[in-house]
């Protein structure tokens, strides 16, 4: 069974978001993503300042079985993209919910209510 922390929110394309203090979001792949494309041996990561559409593919991941793309939850603008996890891009297989992989700030009247909580997650994948 996967580890499906309570206090994140998710995407039915395997993506946790984090709603931080300031309102933005920190963003990475799941447990259960990272189980499934097993070593990760890449990471693309969108620039900061980019400009992106709720739903749109900004990063890619890859491991030695397959290339994912990583959704944007909501829209909004990309702020920051984790150059430790581009370094060290196994370091998602280590702990998938402790290597974030951008931030975006949501644009303004953005809809987090489309997101799952833990239970609908684990819905959605079972």
């Amino acid at each position: 069974m996967s580890n499906i922390p309570a206090d994140l929110k998710y995407t039915p394309s395997h993506e946790w978001i984090r709603v931080e203090a300031d309102g933005t979001l920190t963003i990475g792949v799941t447990d259960h993503a990272q189980e499934a494309l097993g070593d990760v041996v890449f990471l693309e990561l969108p620039e900061a300042g980019r400009q992106v559409a709720a739903g749109e593919a900004v990063a890619v991941i890859e491991s030695v079985k397959a290339a994912s793309d990583i959704y944007a939850p909501v829209a909004g603008e990309i702020i920051a993209a984790n150059q430790d996890a581009i370094d060290a891009p196994d370091s998602v297989n280590a702990d998938a919910y402790a290597t974030w992989l951008f931030k975006l700030a949501p644009a303004a009247g953005a809809d987090l209510s489309a997101l799952l909580d833990a239970a609908g997650y684990t819905a959605a994948i079972d």
